[in-house]
């Protein structure tokens, strides 16, 4: 069982910056962050594997969300830039053992998830 602990979500004004972080009790092959709006599916937002060097960025965030993983600490943290109020969500971090390829891209890669932190952007 992977134990996942995010932190650093809150309130921002459009525009702002914020700082997600997930601490994760050892390391996976597949990690990433998800959020999920009132009302809509959970969606991905970035994903994770080879321990950092493959990213792969949903379109909304792209050129304003920034991710690092520290695989010595089993961190990964994401910076958010440029805000807008329509990423207002719950952002959780997931985990998931890697089966190669295009594994990590997909929701069905990750079992493990974390409580989530709210992230709030007003206009």
């Amino acid at each position: 069982q992977v134990h996942l602990v995010e932190s650093g979500g809150g309130s921002v004004q459009a525009g702002g910056s914020l700082r997600l972080s997930c601490a994760a009790s050892e390391y996976t092959g597949c990690m990433g962050w998800f959020r999920q709006a009132p009302g809509k599916e959970r969606e991905g937002v970035v994903t994770v594997a080879d321990g950092g060097r493959s990213t792969d960025y949903a379109d909304f965030v792209k050129g304003r969300f920034g991710i690092s993983q520290d695989n010595a600490k089993n961190t990964l943290t994401l910076q958010m830039n440029s805000l807008k109020p329509e990423d207002t969500a719950m952002y959780y971090c997931a985990a998931g053992p890697d089966y190669g390829g295009s594994w990590c891209r997909q929701k069905r890669a990750y079992n493990y998830w974390g409580q989530g932190t709210q992230v709030t952007v007003s206009s």
